[in-house]
């Protein structure tokens, strides 16, 4: 599902415009992403838990050229799902 057709659908199902469902939209995730990047962890309990984690630095191997390559480590965010929604995906 993408932006719009999630935007479309909410609009739909809760009675109000495109342009307000979008900006709801926009502010939700806009603040999971702050959270997230001061290194909270954002817990929906009807979706799951978004965590912020730092994969190490590692070695790997271009495989263009066959060299060690050393990757730097970065930040990223894993998601474990929630009950509920594990649930809902059984039914």
């Amino acid at each position: 599902m993408t932006k719009s057709e999630f935007v479309n659908k909410y609009a739909e199902k809760f009675g109000v415009s495109k342009k307000a469902a979008g900006e709801a939209f926009d502010n939700v995730f806009e603040v999971v992403a702050l959270a997230l990047k001061d290194g909270e962890d954002v817990s929906i309990p009807a979706l799951g838990t978004f965590k912020p984690k730092v994969t190490k630095e590692r070695k790997g191997i271009n495989p263009k050229t066959k060299e060690e390559v050393i990757i730097p480590s970065k930040k990223t965010v894993g998601f474990k799902p929630g009950k509920a929604l594990k649930d809902s995906l059984n039914k």
